[in-house]
């Protein structure tokens, strides 16, 4: 990043250049790895990489959540209703609603974090 100065909470790679978004962050053996993209004050951009069999247990977020899956497929339950996603596919979790994320094969997912 020649004459740019870091800006704090945005993963440099990005920063003024196109990358491959699934190739930011990579699988781990029975893991689901994050990786921040950018964190400001009015949300986050995460990327996450599930192994197949990881899940994330039902839990609520104050605010609006977008996925998109940018390779593989996985499963949602968005308030009881069970949802598949595949890459290239984008799902709305509606803020203070119960979600959960099961891996049924290896994925990759952007979550977009919206807090106004």
């Amino acid at each position: 990043m020649s004459g740019q100065q870091r800006t704090p909470g945005v993963l440099a790679a990005c920063m003024g250049q196109a990358q491959p978004l699934a190739e930011l962050v990579d699988y781990s053996a029975d893991s689901i790895v994050s990786k921040t993209i950018l964190d400001k004050p009015a949300g986050t951009l995460t990327l996450f990489a599930f192994d197949a069999g990881q899940k994330l247990s039902e839990h609520t977020a104050p605010y609006d959540a977008v996925v998109q899956v940018v390779d593989g497929r996985g499963g949602f339950t968005v308030d009881g209703r069970d949802v598949e996603v595949s890459a290239g596919q984008v799902l709305i979790m509606p803020g203070r609603v119960p979600h959960s994320v099961n891996a049924v094969e290896r994925f990759k997912m952007l979550l977009i974090m919206v807090r106004a």
